[in-house]
């Protein structure tokens, strides 16, 4: 019985379907099934029901994916236990990442962990819209607090960014310019609706208190939202680091500066119900080294990769 079989099956299983899963694997519907009736001979057992759009697993199915979702897990650890971390990674990774301001800084990085591993390939996906990683075989994810629920994903901390307030000068001269936190509610602001449905519009001010504002604008990404701003729709919360520029040229003013900025952070997950892939596991411990000693170093430049930056500051 081959492990990639039991492999397969698991991703029959996570999408539902065997049309869904062969597009998501690249690979033929006809050696999917095949496959999958290799399997079911072997064990002399019916895995699934088979339906015209649909495939739901027999009780003897959902009983060898529970049994074989820890199998997997182990067979992964142990194989990183014996292989060392000087050995080849192979496979495939689907990752998503959330549009961060860090975004390119992780980019970068991934194409490092590539070049380090030229034997895996890799897709990167970068979506603001909910994605079930379960059912779109997703294997990490770089993601925001609070875009994603807890007691489904394991989260690793990656990356914190100071949070700030911003209006455009156009803005403040049609609106004013808020004087209190309490006038926040009297503005207009450019709302923010995270992955998983949740709207950011109980607002952090200082590292203690919270505040409602309203608006007529809601998005779901940073790039509308800092173009609403420059364009003076209303104010934005926003990190530091994707507004600077914007501040430096006079285009956005900081408000409320002599405020403790928020702090956002950015996670790396994964989902607690599935085994990881050794894959998974180097990545995740390559990310988590990279991403901190560039934050130790004062940060990377956009223009060059993160290992080449860490290796130019030592």
């Amino acid at each position: 019985m081959k492990t990639e079989d039991i492999a397969l099956f698991h991703r029959i299983v996570e999408t539902g379907s065997l049309v869904e899963a062969a597009d998501i694997l690249n690979l033929p519907k006809s050696t999917l099934s095949r496959r999958l009736q290799s399997l079911e001979d072997e064990l002399n057992v019916k895995l699934f029901h088979r339906q015209s759009r649909t495939m739901t697993l027999t009780a003897s199915g959902s009983h060898f994916y529970d049994k074989t979702t820890g199998m997997l897990a182990t067979l992964e650890q142990t194989l990183s236990e014996l292989t060392g971390q000087d050995s080849e990674v192979v496979g495939h990774l689907r990752i998503l990442i959330y549009p961060i301001p860090a975004l390119v800084h992780i980019t970068h990085a991934i194409f490092d962990f590539m070049d380090e591993h030229p034997e895996l390939t890799v897709e990167i996906i970068v979506s603001s819209e909910p994605q079930d990683m379960i059912r779109n075989n997703i294997d990490l994810a770089f993601m925001l607090e609070d875009a994603f629920n807890e007691n489904e994903m394991v989260a690793r901390h990656i990356l914190t960014e100071k949070v700030h307030f911003f209006a455009s000068p156009e803005y403040i001269v049609q609106s004013g310019n808020p004087s209190t936190p309490e006038a926040l509610a009297q503005h207009n602001f450019i709302l923010f609706r995270y992955p998983n449905g949740r709207i950011f519009n109980e607002v952090p001010f200082g590292s203690d208190r919270m505040f409602s504002v309203k608006g007529n604008l809601c998005v779901n990404s940073l790039d509308t939202c800092l173009e609403a701003t420059l364009l003076g729709r209303g104010i934005a919360m926003m990190p530091l680091t994707f507004a600077q520029e914007h501040v430096d040229a006079g285009k956005l003013e900081m408000l409320f500066k002599e405020v403790e900025p928020h702090e956002g952070h950015c996670y790396l997950v994964y989902p607690s119900r599935r085994f990881i892939s050794l894959a998974s596991q180097r990545f995740i411990d390559f990310m988590m080294e990279a991403m901190e000693e560039c934050i130790q170093n004062g940060g990377c430049d956009r223009s060059v990769s993160i290992r080449g930056a860490i290796k130019s500051m030592k």
